[in-house]
């Protein structure tokens, strides 16, 4: 058995710091339109520190409901709420203060900001007390946070944005949430220990089902947004050049969650499954040698076009 030590700062272990790139998705809205002015990124800053803090807020509450059952989790168990190295009062506590500023804070930019973080919040605060229990209401609870954070950047940045750019978004965080609960559900199988309830009604054949439909449609829907202004997308159809890349990131991506090649890579990086997601953004080379490109592309081509330089 692998022995953890205890985190240094507990209470900002138990905020989850490492997931906080999920909320970098906030910066995606500025970047798909092409805007370099700098009030438009600093928008979409203060809705990123805003996010951070209310999906904070929201894993303290998930743990300190969580605790029992992360106790029997083999990796969830050393979550500081569940190892009992912080009490429930100080959690609570922090979660509303975490809350509280969030919400302030987007009150502040905008006040469409602050709508869209207190529907994350009450969407979040449903998952964490029944609809993690409800199957395939759990994976849009977990996909709307996702699209949430893309479109909090696009309202505090002050942007329109293309049906095809959130349709994207959504579509990828539900192959996300369908990931995560392939990954969950075949460690359920293998240690005969149910950690989630709602793993008894899903099956591999079903979640496989879900993951083909919904990864054949994410990349469908990126597709039609790289074809440019004509399908109201992207800004230019020069963005279809990226598109290989969000093949290649959505491949790299099930052959990492493949039971047997996550049987091969167990004993290298334990720490690394679909089940995390952030934990392969952060350690996989595959992965981030994608997304490194595909972003250079993106970059590439939305200086190119404002510089006018790309044909017509």
């Amino acid at each position: 058995m692998t022995l953890v030590p205890p985190p240094t700062f507990p209470l900002l272990a138990a905020c989850r710091p490492r997931q906080w790139t999920k909320n970098l998705l906030v910066f995606a809205g500025a970047l798909f339109a092409f805007q370099m002015q700098p009030h438009v990124w600093l928008g979409a800053a203060v809705g990123f520190v805003a996010f951070c803090a209310i999906s904070s807020a929201i894993y303290l509450l998930n743990d300190v409901l969580d605790r029992e059952a992360d106790r029997a989790h083999p990796s969830k168990r050393h979550r500081p709420i569940a190892a009992g190295l912080i009490g429930v009062p100080l959690s609570l506590a922090t979660a509303i203060l975490l809350a509280v500023l969030s919400l302030g804070l987007g009150a502040a930019l905008a006040p469409g900001l602050a709508g869209v973080l207190l529907l994350y919040g009450l969407i979040q605060v449903g998952y964490c007390l029944q609809f993690k229990r409800a199957p395939l209401l759990d994976l849009f609870c977990i996909a709307a946070g996702f699209l949430l954070r893309a479109v909090a950047g696009v309202v505090a940045a002050g942007l329109g944005f293309s049906p095809w750019f959130l349709l994207t978004v959504g579509l990828l965080a539900l192959f996300l949430a369908v990931e995560k609960r392939k990954a969950e559900l075949r460690l359920c199988l293998d240690r005969g220990v149910i950690t989630r309830k709602v793993l008894e009604r899903y099956s591999m054949p079903l979640l496989q089902r879900l993951e083909n439909i919904v990864s054949t449609s994410a990349f469908m829907s990126y597709a039609l947004w790289a074809a440019g202004p004509s399908l109201n997308g992207a800004p230019t159809s020069w963005m279809l050049l990226s598109v290989p890349f969000v093949l290649v990131g959505i491949f790299r991506y099930q052959l990492l969650s493949d039971p047997e090649e996550a049987e091969r890579r167990v004993a290298l990086h334990p720490e690394r499954s679909s089940e995390k997601p952030e934990e392969i953004l952060l350690g996989d080379r595959g992965v981030q040698l994608t997304l490194l490109t595909w972003l250079l592309t993106v970059a590439g081509v939305g200086i190119a076009h404002r510089l006018d330089i790309l044909p017509a």
